[in-house]
Order: C-alpha cells, then structure tokens, then sequence
C-alpha cells in the first residue's frame, strides 16, 4: 500500500503543478490581454476627441456689446451727440479665433430696447457692421434696418395690469428685445482671417438696455452629423479607431510571432543553393576522361585536333564554374603549344609493342590535363 500510494502522489503532484502553471499563464494572458483592449480602447477615445475638437468649430458665440456715443454736445432733448458705436472683438480668451476658415456663421445682433415714448416714436432706423482683419483693413462690410415691434395702446394697458406684480418686484421689464441679422452666411478667408468687427447703431434717438452679438454656425455634411447626433457619432468613431489599432495591434503580433520562421526558411534554402553549386564544383572537378586504347594495324586514325578537344570538354563540364573551364583551356593550349616530349622506348613496350599514333598521343595529353 505504501509503495502504491508513492507513485500517485507524485503524479498528482506533477498534474497539480501543471495546472496550476497553465492557470497562472491563463491569468497572466488574460491580464495582458485586457490590459491591451483597455489601451486600445484609451486611445480611440483619445483620438476621436482630438479630432471631435480639431474638426468641429465653435457652435455658438455671444459677446456683449457695449456701444460709446460723444456726449460734449448742448442738445438738451433725448437725442444723442453722435451715433453709438461699439468694437467687438472675434479671438476668444485673446488666444482662439471664434470662427474657422469654410465654415458659414450667421452673425445678428441682439438689441433690448425699452418700450418708451421715445423708442416708439423712433421708427426705423439703421444698423451697420465692418468685420476688420489684423491691421485694421475692412473685410466685409453689412447694413440692416430695425425698428420696435408696434403694440397698441390697449394691448399695452392689458400687459401692464397683468403683470403689474412682476413690474412692481423687479422680476420683468417692459422692454422688447430685437435681433437684427447682419450676416445670414459669412465665411472666413484663410489667408486674412477676421479679427474683429465695429458696429453702428446709425441713429442719434435710441435708447438700449443692452446688447449682444451672436455668433451662430450653420454645419453641413459631416460636421451637421457630429453636432446634431453627437452620441451616435462618437461611438461610431470610437469603434472604427478601436478596430483599426487592433488590426494593426494584430499584424504586429503575427509579424513578432512569424518573424523567427521566416528568416530560417529563407537560409535554408540560400544554404541548400549553395550546396548544389559546390556539388557541381566537385562533380566537374571529379571527372576523369578516359583514354581509349590504341588502335589496331589496318584501321585508320582519325587526326583531332586541340581545338576539337577542347569544345567537347567545354560541353562535358558546361555545368561548372567559368574559373574551372578558363584553367582547362589554359593548360590544353599551353600543351597543344608546346611540342611532346620524347618518350622513353619502356614505354612504348608498356603499351603492347604498338608504335603510339598520334592520335594517342594527344588523347594522353587531354586527360592529364584533365585529371
């Protein structure tokens, strides 16, 4: 029983270690794993912002408006001594420009005017605007006419008798607020962007509460998608950056993954060509023509000449280096040249008491120099 009970201990040892290795290198994939989609997911987030931020100009600007007039005229009566006149400026915090080259704003401008005899009795009267670039150059220019919207007099009992109370706490005004429109579609140059605008109020017998100028953007495209349907276009943009880094996130992985393969494959076969070339190196240097023996009384010879050797061995050895086959040429000329030597009459019974032709004699001299 004891010796039974040792074996499967440490089998359940080594299947408890195993898994508990697999489970912590599962753990740890999965923590990596998350950890990447998380940043991936950061940065779409973080990319579509930038670009949310980059690409969408300002919606709405309001700027107030404060106008100046002279006032060291005698007129005594409610006219003033010259017509109200105020500068607004387009560049926000003295840093942004409000508004962006091809995008169309309509620029109006926002008059509360107090419901007073004089007012009444204005009528219509004049509004001009001069949108200035850096250096003071006029850009554009616009005039508009306004004037109160016209109440009656028994109308104007009725509303002050209902909200008598109102008037009488400070909570409402009887005042009329009148927006002129000065620009309906203005667009930016690029090249002298805007910078500021002067506005004039072309009469002497106004009276204003107060003003605003308002800067609105008319979006077309994609911009009116982005603007109009923000929730729907951000979790678009998000997923569409989220995929693209992860496929890219992916590539890389396979290209880390695959990298150590392919280099191996390709010196494989590099060294496998470069095996086959020695081969036929040492094949073309292993051959050997053997010389035929010499031919019986009565047949004819055939006269060769080096020339004709050498083309057929230039044909036998065509699959070696052009080193190898310019050595053999060499040294069949050098031979071919020089005159044979003069051979020893042992010889000559060596090869059966047959005189060598001359044909042989060349035969001898090609495999030496082949050999």
């Amino acid at each position: 029983m004891a010796g039974s009970t040792g074996p499967s201990l440490l089998w359940a040892q080594e299947v408890a270690s195993l898994l508990m290795l697999r489970v912590r290198r599962t753990v740890l994939q999965t923590a990596i794993l998350f950890c990447v989609l998380l940043l991936l997911l950061w940065i779409s987030v973080f990319l579509y912002g930038s670009f949310y931020y980059s690409y969408m100009p300002t919606v709405s600007y309001v700027s107030p408006v404060h106008f100046q007039f002279r006032s060291d005229c005698d007129s005594t009566g409610p006219e003033l001594c010259s017509f109200p006149i105020a500068n607004v400026s387009f560049i926000k915090d003295n840093r942004d420009r409000v508004l962006m080259y091809g995008q169309p704003y309509r620029i109006s401008l926002e008059l509360e005017l107090p419901e007073s005899p004089a007012n009444q009795n204005l009528g219509m009267f004049m509004v001009a605007i001069s949108c200035y670039t850096k250096g003071g150059r006029i850009f554009s220019s616009s005039a508009r006419s306004a004037m109160l919207h016209y109440r009656s007099g028994l109308l104007q009992t009725l509303d002050t008798l209902a909200f008598s109370s109102l008037f009488l706490t400070g909570f409402s005004e009887q005042k009329q607020t009148v927006e002129v429109e000065l620009f309906s579609d203005y667009k930016e140059d690029s090249y002298t962007p805007t910078v500021g605008a002067v506005i004039e109020i072309q009469t002497k017998r106004v009276q204003i509460y107060g003003a605003h100028l308002r800067i609105h953007a008319h979006f077309t495209g994609l911009r009116y998608l982005l603007y109009n349907f923000p929730v729907t276009s951000a979790i678009l943009g998000v997923s569409s950056n989220f995929a693209f880094l992860s496929v890219i996130v992916l590539f890389s992985y396979l290209q880390w993954i695959w990298g150590s393969i392919w280099p191996r494959e390709s010196l494989s076969v590099q060294v496998s060509s470069r095996e086959g070339v020695q081969q036929q190196k040492e094949d073309g240097h292993r051959r050997v023509v053997v010389p035929k023996e010499g031919p019986e009384e009565g047949e004819e010879v055939p006269s060769s000449q080096p020339e004709d050797l050498g083309a057929a061995e230039k044909e036998e050895l065509s699959g070696a280096e052009a080193e190898f086959e310019s050595v053999e040429n060499s040294s069949l000329l050098t031979e071919a040249n020089f005159p044979a030597p003069s051979q020893d009459p042992t010889d000559l019974l060596s090869l059966g008491g047959k005189e060598p032709t001359p044909g042989s004699e060349i035969r001898q001299r090609s495999v030496c120099s082949s050999s």
